[in-house]
């Protein structure tokens, strides 16, 4: 993956630490969507418009959060390829931008700041009225979905109810960099330790979840919330490309019971099936990140039985 410097395209890869840990650059763009009026951004529909890959976990979580909340008439989409090569995300011509003319996704970064530098990731919320990137913050962008654009909702409930809001925040703090960051962390390592150490943190980090998954349905109790969907996108990748593809291989998602049982859940939930792209994530990682596989050969396997009964309803916290 490359990057903007001072608005010129660089194919530099990612630079690790001095131990050879993967270092994840922050994103730059953090405006948000506010109801109350207080910022630029107002939720009004067809205003906005989110750029995404459903390869990436993290825009993928955008994408679940605009289906389950209904947003799909407010708020307008474009999928990226998968194949991703020294130049970027490209765009699809089956699904240009309709903002455009754009040939890559670094195009939309330089629209709204011509001297941009930074990686140039997905999601990317998208104002059209001020034309300017408004967030490129997976986590924000989910909360502003759910939260902020309310008034354009039409299915619910909400990810984020404000009684379970402190608990989300902190179930997603948790997860983050051991599991959501922590597969590359392990993957995008360039020294054996900094490799395990992070296979190790990622596992440990697993065995808990699983324990609590097998006390109640979801991360925060009885309540699919935004915590549960930033989890799926990570599992659901995991025993397709991580397991193998990022070393890590001490477990597949399938042999921890309560982990699979969940990410069938998740997946059955209405609306989010349509969201999941399996072929896609599979391309994106093993042709697009040479740097883990030269050869860019995308394997014909596993298969995901993921339609197979779940068994979660009955789970309810104590």
């Amino acid at each position: 993956m490359g990057h903007l410097v001072d608005g010129k395209w660089s194919t530099e890869w990612y630079a690790p630490d001095a131990e050879g840990r993967f270092q994840r650059p922050r994103t730059k763009f953090h405006g948000w969507i506010r109801a109350d009026g207080s910022t630029d951004h107002a939720p009004v529909a067809g205003r906005y418009h989110l750029y995404v890959s459903t390869a990436c976990p993290w825009a993928h979580r955008t994408l679940i959060t605009r289906a389950l909340r209904g947003l799909e008439h407010a708020i307008s989409v474009t999928v990226v390829d998968p194949h991703m090569g020294p130049d970027g995300w490209p765009f699809d011509a089956r699904d240009p931008d309709p903002l455009g003319p754009s040939q890559f996704l670094r195009d939309v970064y330089l629209r709204a700041k011509r001297d941009y530098t930074g990686r140039v990731t997905v999601p990317v919320l998208w104002d059209r009225e001020r034309a300017t990137i408004v967030n490129n913050e997976s986590r924000e962008i989910m909360r502003m979905l759910d939260v902020e654009c309310e008034p354009l909702a039409t299915r619910g409930p909400s990810l984020a109810p404000p009684a379970l809001r402190a608990r989300i925040d902190e179930v997603l703090d948790a997860i983050y960099e051991p599991i959501n960051n922590g597969v590359y962390r392990a993957g995008f390592a360039k020294s054996q330790k900094a490799y395990e150490d992070a296979c190790r943190e990622l596992f440990a980090a697993l065995d808990r979840w699983n324990e609590v998954l097998e006390r109640q349905r979801f991360l925060c109790g009885d309540a699919m919330t935004e915590a549960d969907v930033a989890l799926f996108t990570t599992l659901l990748r995991f025993d397709l490309v991580y397991y193998a593809h990022f070393k890590c291989n001490l477990h597949r998602i399938q042999d921890y019971p309560a982990l699979w049982g969940f990410v069938r859940d998740v997946y059955q939930t209405p609306g989010v099936r349509e969201t999941c792209d399996l072929d896609a994530i599979k391309t994106h990682y093993y042709w697009s990140q040479d740097a883990v596989n030269p050869t860019r050969i995308v394997p014909l396997g596993p298969t995901l039985d993921l339609d197979a009964p779940h068994g979660r309803t009955a789970r309810t916290s104590a």
